[in-house]
């Protein structure tokens, strides 16, 4: 069952939302953008009010059931608007040519250099869990990691570890990242490599916001969004 809310009518707008979080993280945007398009906001499985993983996903699992998901509710060459994760799945979709134009709100992607300390932490990590693997699960990682389900803690692994940059430079579709100049989860330096990425992409950055810049400030955010999609229609 997929689980998903629609209002409004017209051209297909679909909101993907970031790790963890839910469709009713873009209440404002659906709110606003639903007066001018069909607006499909999608829970992913394993979150929101979606069914739990029965196996861990990658990032392309993830595209790939969006894809089915987007087909079975006869949602064609949409419009995308997503956040964090939500973009990661977004830049698999661009690639492939599954949508028309997207904008990309603190958008993820990017592995960043790891240092000595990071891999020393990781070495650490492998050894504890080869001898003591309950304590190395219940005592490594964020707060966060720890909460979730062993199936949702590989999916984790695999979407963190996965760089998008060359799935980037295969998008030909019109672009724009937005992102906050506060935010510590997916920097402003990672929105630059991806906009260098993306050909003719476009990057807004909102001062004063952070990781949730279209909550931080969404009047700015849906104003530049309404500006980019109606550009060319």
């Amino acid at each position: 069952m997929i689980s998903c809310l629609q209002k409004g009518e017209g051209k297909d707008l679909v909101m993907l939302h970031g790790y963890l979080a839910s469709k009713e993280s873009f209440y404002p945007q659906i709110a606003y953008f639903s007066n001018f398009y069909r607006v499909t906001a999608l829970d992913f499985p394993g979150m929101g009010g979606a069914d739990a993983l029965e196996e861990p996903f990658s990032v392309s699992d993830y595209a790939d059931w969006t894809a089915s998901a987007l087909r079975e509710l006869g949602v064609k060459d949409p419009y995308l608007m997503a956040h964090s994760f939500g973009g990661r799945v977004s830049i698999k979709l661009l690639a492939r040519g599954l949508a028309e134009k997207a904008v990309l709100c603190g958008c993820a992607g990017i592995v960043p250099k790891r240092g000595a300390a990071y891999r020393l932490r990781v070495g650490v990590y492998k050894f504890v869990k080869k001898i003591a693997p309950a304590y190395a699960e219940s005592h490594f990682g964020s707060e966060d990691y720890r909460k979730l389900s062993p199936v949702m803690r590989e999916s984790f692994k695999k979407i963190v570890n996965e760089d998008l940059r060359e799935e980037a430079k295969r998008i030909s579709r019109p672009v724009l990242f937005i992102n906050g100049g506060n935010d510590r989860e997916t920097p402003v330096s990672s929105a630059k490599i991806l906009h260098a990425c993306v050909r003719g992409s476009g990057l807004l950055v909102l001062p004063g916001c952070g990781h949730f810049a279209h909550l931080d400030d969404p009047l700015a955010f849906q104003l530049a969004a309404e500006e980019f999609y109606r550009h060319g229609e």
